[in-house]
């Protein structure tokens, strides 16, 4: 069983670029013969499917080591190659709806510079605008171009993401001067949520990146190499924009901290001039409440209105004793 006789259903297409910028679409049946004559063609598929993995484990060349890598529940991004054959893994952010950009999104890629396969899981919109390109006749013209536009694409789609996150860390700081002290903590936590997701995968992308460039691989001319590179410095920028957001997400909660720690000891001291103020005042009142024989003025019919004077008399002076020692 040569794995033809019916669709699978991780199949997402197979499709030959006619090497001016279109493509013809292929079935399953069809992408199996192209593969097995050895011409150029594109294979995407879902990296959950067991039959895709097994028909390509019986009907082509691809090692284990590979296989395992197009098909792993969980990769970081890198490179290998062997014999001017490649497998890439990328990540890419995640675009779809609901979707937090932080949950990467995986791309797997083999090719030899004719024929390439991919996987992936969840929709990448980078692949979506190639071939909304490709069906309108001006997208990549053969593999290797492909490839690197796809990349670029990858890393294009960062720049969004990363811009929203500078936006809303900058409304955060400016935000600041508020009480809502709570709520831009909350903010901020899912700032640094994200772009602690994003570095995650993006550091080891970066080598990765770095070691595509100069891989000894005959089907990458010095204009892919060149594109590559200006790919990779771009992809520098975004890591750095995520490195310097997070230091200043840091340095917004530290001043959030100095802020509530402010208040609480601002509030402490009010307890305190409060206290200092009633504590002769508990005391005095407290004398004059004990019921002991001999105590002044239990017959007289002011000695409460004096008691009142004599607490407001060292009311008084206390706030006067604060202000003259600049306490308040």
């Amino acid at each position: 069983m040569d794995g033809t006789e019916k669709t699978p259903e991780g199949f997402i297409h197979g499709i030959v670029l006619d090497n001016k910028g279109g493509m013809k679409s292929l079935s399953w049946e069809e992408s199996c013969q192209v593969w097995a004559r050895n011409e150029d063609i594109w294979l995407h598929c879902y990296y959950t499917d067991e039959e895709i993995h097994q028909w390509l484990s019986d009907n082509t060349e691809l090692n284990e080591i590979v296989l395992d890598s197009l098909f792993s529940e969980d990769s970081r991004p890198h490179i290998l190659s062997r014999n001017n054959n490649l497998l890439a893994v990328f990540r890419g952010i995640n675009l779809n709806p609901n979707a937090e950009p932080e949950d990467m999104v995986s791309l797997r890629v083999w090719t030899d510079g004719k024929r390439m396969v991919s996987t992936r899981k969840r929709i990448l919109l980078s692949t979506q605008d190639i071939l909304k390109h490709l069906n309108e006749g001006h997208g990549p013209k053969d593999i290797p171009d492909l490839l690197v536009e796809w990349i670029d694409r990858i890393v294009r789609k960062m720049s969004d993401t990363v811009d929203n996150l500078e936006d809303e860390l900058l409304i955060q700081e400016e935000a600041l001067e508020g009480d809502d002290l709570r709520e831009i903590r909350s903010s901020l936590l899912k700032i640094r949520k994200q772009s602690i997701g994003m570095r995650r995968y993006l550091a080891p992308q970066r080598e990765a990146m770095n070691k595509l460039i100069n891989e000894p691989l005959n089907w990458l001319n010095d204009m892919h190499r060149l594109n590559l590179r200006s790919i990779s410095d771009r992809q520098i920028r975004h890591i750095e924009d995520i490195d310097a957001l997070r230091e200043r997400s840091g340095m917004i909660q530290e001043e959030i901290s100095n802020q509530m720690s402010e208040q609480i000891n601002q509030r402490s001291y009010v307890l305190t001039l409060i206290a200092a103020i009633f504590l002769p005042l508990s005391f005095f009142t407290g004398l004059m409440g004990i019921n002991v024989g001999g105590m002044p003025g239990v017959e007289s019919s002011i000695a409460f209105w004096i008691v009142t004077l004599i607490c407001i008399g060292i009311s008084l002076g206390l706030v006067g004793l604060f202000f003259w020692r600049k306490w308040v």
